[in-house]
């Protein structure tokens, strides 16, 4: 812990985030308006004391919006990396433990995703799927469940040939007791810190949808339609897309920052010891 707190990258993510899930969370209380309130007197204002970020062109408070739309970005973040791990896991460890037919399948499987450019994928199946936030973190699942199989698979072929996984399965433990008990313990570092880097990717690549029309549709605050909102006004309201695209480039590299710090951390290969 020493370790981790001295450590500047993992530091700098975490109070980044930490504020981002504080402001989420008390979004009614933080918000000087209501995100969605259309006021066409006060439309294309630019900052002021009334609207620290300015106004959009239906009159919209930008502060209020970023500010509700933390709450969409960070769900959806959390809960695409959360349904790719669970399938990853899932997958890479039917794969690599009990191999055979199911590895050839699984794997071949993986291959096809891989062989498809991702945000080529994601915009394939939201488009087939349709608009909405749902639909979204379904269509970025289906896209990044992969990458997390072929590392639990990778890991746990390495892991599962050792002395102790031999030992214990010499004892008579049941392979469900071995997978939870030793080999996912020692295999999880390098999940967590591609979980924490792919947290910011599916902020990013949600945002990439939504601005394309295909994610979290309007009136709903959300940075990447916010984007959409301002490029017809760039020259003439420039702060539209800048606010929005701020929010967006500060929690991408929060998640980034945390993601570095960990590896760091939990990879042998890069842990420094800590003077006494």
């Amino acid at each position: 812990m020493r370790s981790w707190i001295k450590n500047r990258n993992i530091l700098i993510g975490l109070i980044i985030i930490s504020s981002l899930i504080i402001i989420a969370a008390f979004a009614p209380q933080v918000a000087p308006h209501d995100p969605t309130e259309v006021n066409s007197m006060v439309r294309l204002q630019p900052p002021s004391k009334e609207y620290p970020f300015g106004t959009d062109h239906m009159g919209r408070c930008i502060l209020s919006r970023i500010v509700y739309g933390a709450r969409i970005s960070l769900l959806v973040g959390v809960a695409v990396i959360s349904g790719s791990l669970f399938i990853g896991i899932v997958l890479g460890t039917i794969s690599g433990y009990f191999g055979g037919l199911a590895d050839d399948v699984i794997m071949r499987l993986v291959d096809g995703f891989l062989a498809i450019p991702s945000m080529f994928l994601a915009l394939a199946l939201a488009g087939t799927l349709g608009p909405g936030m749902v639909n979204l973190m379904i269509a970025l699942i289906a896209v990044e469940w992969t990458s997390y199989a072929r590392v639990v698979r990778g890991s746990i072929l390495s892991v599962k040939e050792q002395d102790f996984v031999e030992a214990t399965r010499g004892l008579g433990a049941s392979d469900l007791y071995i997978l939870v008990r030793h080999i996912l313990p020692n295999i999880i570092s390098p999940v967590i810190v591609i979980a924490t880097l792919g947290i910011g990717y599916a902020i990013l690549a949600a945002a990439g949808l939504s601005f394309l029309g295909f994610g979290v549709q309007p009136p709903t605050p959300e940075w990447g339609s916010m984007l959409d909102d301002g490029r017809l006004f760039m020259r003439k309201a420039p702060y539209i897309m800048v606010f929005p695209g701020l929010a967006i480039m500060i929690t991408v590299l929060a998640f980034n920052f945390l993601g570095d710090g960990l590896r760091d951390e939990m990879d042998p290969r890069f842990r420094k010891e800590i003077p006494h």
